[in-house]
């Protein structure tokens, strides 16, 4: 008998329908990856299966999990199952989280929800869950909030909430999408140890292909809905049949096309960082002694001048987000100076300054206001010229048709958006007013591969015709190679190495730029492994 057998699912959210006739099997010690776009359907599957969709949702067919129907089941039966038998760790830290109660009390609470322990021992269990996911208790004590983690540390605080218990089935719905390749291929490789050790199943839901490569025993792609392909993991990456199936595979490997013309302005810098230095007040180990402090940005220096793309890369913490609040000018530095098209940046900056240096945030949902529609959220930049256009609504709606938006999506709210839609809405807001500098901090990251070769397509094209500077902050190095001229290689708040990008690609100097290659997924490299294994 099958783990997970799913068989004919349809859903029907009102009047629309989500998903058509969908079959999924699973076995327990398997792992099934499911990929597709932005809307195809990945993420409403795992909720169907969790039963954790919206008022009005109808669904026929069957979901049966050990045996038991899920879809008869009533609520207080599911509640039973959630976090015990079955976990789900889902696509965004940040709303999956709560921000006043401690990580360590919300890793303890699926534990005391579902098991009968003291606190005490829960506390001791969801310890042990947060080592596991490489949150030592020397660095991230219990007591440490969501706030004071980085994206992709939220992140892997929710993944110890799922594994907490240990279920029978995980979902995993875009795992690693804030994770750097070197925690990413760690905590992949704890997901496979614990399919292993513990017959456990795992859906693996990603847009990254090389990850399902590597990973998955079967895979299923999804496009509006339905099942176009599946089967077992080589056998479908080798023989595609389905035209969708190619095109994925096609937009994984996907480089911009760059004009040959295209010149970079040496003589003009468009954002100088010379000797920059942040640091934080450290903890008080004493009464009596100062705490010594956190040197989070360490004496970095760089420039970028006009129509220059410039990548920034490292492991979570390494201190590239600290770095970009200092050069938006939101956080003052210790020492040194950052300036933009030679005006010094700090904190209280002018608008007229501000609107010249434009950023895509790593958490798209985060970054917008919920209660404001998406024109009124695009539009938002507008506040920092001295006289907003009569056009707005023109102008708003050719933004986001210009990142595969529609001009109607201007009506609608933020949360009627998925992950990938959401990133998309934000690099429309960053290109509005058509900045000098662009800081994209994981802009890509939450982004399907064909949607995310589009992007890149567009931010390519743009820094060819208008001269746009971008400084390209992410974990991804296959998107920065493709986008950058030019790459900085960040570890424990300091450049290791930089250097043009593609020679720095093709042979790394610095041990921990190696150690960063040999970690990121390859799709050809992962399927040679798989062969060699069968």
């Amino acid at each position: 008998m099958s783990l997970l057998h799913v068989r004919d699912l349809s859903l029907k959210i009102g009047d629309t329908d989500i998903l058509h006739d969908v079959d999924l099997s699973l076995e327990g010690g398997e792992i099934l990856g499911i990929i597709g776009e932005s809307g195809s359907g990945k993420s409403m599957t795992a909720l169907s299966i969790m039963q954790l969709l919206p008022a009005g949702s109808t669904t026929a067919g069957s979901i049966m999990l050990n045996g038991e129907s899920l879809l008869d089941m009533d609520e207080r039966h599911m509640c039973s199952l959630r976090g015990n038998e079955v976990g789900m760790i889902f696509q965004e830290p940040m709303t999956a989280l709560n921000p006043v109660k401690t990580i360590g009390e919300q890793v303890a609470e699926t534990v005391l929800v579902h098991s009968d322990v003291s606190r005490s021992e829960a506390m001791k269990i969801a310890r042990g869950a947060l080592d596991r996911v490489e949150l030592p208790a020397e660095q991230f004590p219990l007591d440490r909030y969501p706030h004071e983690l980085s994206g992709g540390q939220r992140q892997r605080v929710v993944i110890a909430l799922a594994i907490a218990l240990r279920p029978k089935l995980l979902i995993a719905d875009e795992p690693t999408t804030a994770l750097d390749v070197t925690t990413q291929a760690q905590i992949l490789t704890l997901l496979q140890k614990l399919v292993e050790e513990d017959g456990m199943g795992l859906i693996l839901i990603t847009h990254d292909l090389a990850v399902v490569a590597d990973m998955a025993d079967h895979i299923a792609i999804m496009q509006k809905g339905v099942v176009v392909e599946a089967g077992e993991t080589v056998q479908v990456f080798r023989d595609m049949k389905h035209p969708y199936s190619k095109t994925l595979f096609a937009a994984s490997s996907h480089v911009p096309v760059r004009d040959e013309n295209r010149v970079i302005d040496l003589e003009k810098k468009v954002l100088s960082v010379s000797g920059v230095v942040r640091e934080y007040q450290g903890k008080r180990t004493s009464l009596f002694r100062r705490p010594v402090p956190f040197r989070a940005v360490d004496n970095v220096s760089f420039d970028i001048f006009k129509g220059e793309n410039v990548g920034l890369v490292g492991e979570s913490g390494c201190g590239k987000s600290t770095l970009t609040r200092a050069i938006l000018g939101l956080n003052p530095v210790q020492g040194g100076e950052i300036s933009l098209l030679d005006v010094r940046v700090a904190p209280g900056m002018p608008k007229s300054m501000r609107a010249g240096v434009q950023v895509v945030f790593q958490d798209p949902y985060g970054s917008f206001n919920p209660r404001w529609k998406v024109e009124r959220l695009v539009a938002e930049p507008f506040h920092l010229l001295d006289s907003p256009p009569d056009n707005r609504r023109e102008r708003v709606a050719e933004a986001l048709e210009n990142v595969g938006m529609s001009a109607a999506d201007m009506d609608k709210y933020i949360h009627e958006f998925s992950g990938g839609q959401r990133q998309r809405i934000a690099i429309a807001r960053a290109l509005l007013l058509r900045p000098d500098l662009i800081v994209l901090d994981e802009a890509v990251s939450a982004l399907d591969v064909s949607i995310r070769a589009q992007i890149l397509d567009l931010l390519a094209e743009l820094s060819d015709r208008l001269g746009l500077s971008y400084l390209f902050i992410s974990h991804d190095l296959t998107v920065v190679r493709a986008i950058t001229d030019r790459v900085l290689v960040m570890k424990d708040g300091k450049i290791v190495e930089e250097g043009n990008s593609e020679e720095v690609f093709r042979s790394p100097q610095h041990p921990y730029t190696r150690e960063l290659l040999a970690a990121a997924p390859d799709i050809e490299k992962a399927l040679q492994a798989r062969q060699e294994r069968a």
